[in-house]
């Protein structure tokens, strides 16, 4: 696991998605989508895959790809380039299915590309700028500043909110 040591301080953040594990220090997944480097926490991750065949479901939401089937149970995909509001791109060689739990649910959701786990101290993260809020960047959980690079963190339960798992559950039925 590689550690990243802060490169200015600010007041820890207290939210759901940046609590700390063992040794006060937050472990997360970071990865890429677009240009920008996201985080989740790595308690919520399951697994991550190579980007397998994905079934397309009709009339399911335009963010959702469609549905893996990984050992035997049926995984609904999120496209994360879609729900994020950027253009659409064709897996590359990178790209990864990060399968996470969220409310009870199992959800895959694709990404550019898998960098490494994080061990940083919660005082490198702040709250989401004032910009930032809002309905489209509502699951913005904080923003780490480690030393030559911002990690944007992201809080799975508002991303995948009740009317959104809804919207993948009908998609998977």
């Amino acid at each position: 696991m590689a550690a990243a040591s802060p490169s200015a301080q600010s007041g820890p953040l207290d939210c759901p998605a940046t609590h700390a594990g063992e040794g006060g220090l937050l472990q997360l997944v970071s990865f890429v989508v677009g240009e920008e480097e996201f985080a989740v926490p790595i308690l919520a991750v399951q697994e991550i895959n190579r980007v397998l065949p994905i079934t397309r479901v009709p009339q399911s939401p335009e963010f959702v790809e469609g549905v893996i089937n990984l050992r035997g149970k049926i995984i609904p995909v999120v496209d994360l380039r879609r729900r994020f509001g950027l253009p659409a791109a064709e897996p590359s060689p990178d790209s990864r299915i990060v399968v996470v739990e969220v409310s009870g649910r199992v959800i895959g959701f694709t990404v550019d590309r898998v960098n490494e786990v994080l061990r940083i101290d919660p005082s490198v993260v702040e709250p989401p700028p004032a910009m930032a809020t809002g309905s489209r960047t509502d699951y913005v959980s904080g923003v780490g500043k480690l030393n030559d690079r911002l990690l944007i963190l992201i809080e799975l339960g508002r991303l995948f909110g009740v009317g959104t798992i809804e919207q993948i559950d009908r998609a998977a039925a």
